[in-house]
């Protein structure tokens, strides 16, 4: 059977102008994960990410950390059905409709990074909102319109792998979340309880034999874990 390693993206610069720029704690995760697969002699066949600078930073750091030990590590590919979906347009097109009952949203989102908790919740609202198909918005992309997306881009890795092939895909939570409902079956809503939890640049691991595919771990970060540095276990 063959691999598809989905790694999440190292923390990203929460409340800062670009949140699209690793932090200086996501460099160091995508550096620690490197190094841990190299010591466990992993490779890539095969390696992709999206085309956001986050997640192809963490790939580039990571492979150059595995390649330290000599492995052959092939091209960065780039393939945007792996881009995480766009959360400032989803929150711009359901806030509206909470601030009745929420009348503080406004002042949360904007100063986000200094109301972590509350944020979370808030947005954990306007993602039951988006991914329910209940409350479609003129101009913003689906739930289901996203998935479709991230299905296409796992049908052509599925349609050119062979094998035993190892392939290593840096990309988003959100976009492992809609791997996980494709894989799983799961409701969308259940899908999100599980994104919350997945830890910047843990892997989740895909089993697959031709066109089956099967989910074999989720959220796998003992290379973090190891360092006995709880600093370096971020969600955001």
């Amino acid at each position: 059977m063959g691999t598809i390693y989905l790694i999440r993206h190292g923390q990203a610069s929460f409340g800062a102008s670009n949140y699209d720029k690793l932090s200086p704690t996501g460099i160091q995760q995508a550096e620690v994960l490197g190094n841990h697969l190299a010591s466990l002699g992993v490779h890539f066949d095969r390696c992709l990410s999206g085309d956001l600078e986050r997640q192809q930073h963490t790939a580039q750091l990571a492979l150059a950390g595995m390649g330290n030990a000599d492995f052959g590590m092939p091209t960065l590919e780039i393939d945007p059905a792996f881009n995480e979906f766009d959360a400032d347009a989803v929150i711009r097109a359901h806030l509206p409709d909470l601030l009745h009952d929420e009348p503080n949203a406004l002042h949360v989102m904007r100063h986000a990074a200094e109301n972590r908790a509350e944020f979370q919740r808030l947005f954990s609202l306007v993602i039951a909102r988006w991914t329910s198909g209940e409350h479609e918005k003129d101009g913003l992309v689906s739930w289901q319109h996203f998935v479709e997306g991230v299905h296409g881009g796992l049908q052509r890795l599925l349609q050119e792998a062979s094998g035993r092939q190892r392939i290593g895909v840096f990309t988003s939570g959100g976009t492992i979340t809609a791997m996980l409902q494709l894989v799983t079956g799961i409701p969308p809503l259940k899908a999100f309880e599980l994104n919350w939890q997945i830890v910047n640049t843990s892997l989740s691991r895909l089993k697959f034999r031709g066109s089956e595919v099967s989910l074999a771990s989720f959220n796998s970060h003992v290379h973090l874990e190891l360092l006995k540095a709880p600093e370096l276990i971020t969600y955001r």
